[in-house]
């Protein structure tokens, strides 16, 4: 089995904090319009109306040439962690479709692994993907824009 994991509370702080974000900037501060500004903490939208952070986020421990890095959103306020195994966090279920692919011990891309997957088939393409001994991990992605959303660890 599975499970989906937002970014670390201990990591999330820290860009409150001001910490730099995957291109060395302090994260940027901006007023959520909604539906289009999923927490990556988490896992919900950023209410209209309220703050929230926009930064360049790289979920990797290091640079190399598969360490993508992009845009995302954070609760500018303490928010709880998304940690139920169960259910299908509100931040995937906008989408029909995400772009899921994994990722070995080295934390490079394991070709062959990337997928469309609709957000009905996301738990089934995961358990496809995990079938392969060489990957350690999934990435969750924007179908559309490539966007990081959260990462699936095997259970």
């Amino acid at each position: 089995m599975h499970r989906i994991s937002a970014l670390p509370t201990d990591q999330v702080q820290a860009y409150r904090d001001g910490a730099s974000d995957g291109y060395g900037n302090p994260p940027e501060r901006a007023i959520s319009n909604g539906q289009g500004n999923p927490c990556r903490h988490c896992l919900t939208y950023i209410p209209e109306g309220h703050e929230m952070l926009v930064l360049a986020h790289r979920p990797f421990p290091g640079t190399q040439p598969f360490a993508e890095t992009g845009p995302i959103y954070l609760c500018a306020e303490p928010c709880k962690r998304y940690e139920d195994a169960a259910e299908l966090p509100e931040a995937l279920t906008s989408s029909p479709n995400y772009l899921i692919k994994g990722y070995g011990p080295d934390d490079r891309i394991v070709y062959g692994t990337g997928v469309i997957a609709s957000q009905s088939q996301l738990h089934d393409a995961a358990q496809t993907i995990f079938a392969r001994e060489d990957v350690a991990y999934i990435h969750i992605r924007s179908a559309l824009n490539n966007c990081y959303h959260a990462r699936i660890d095997r259970a």
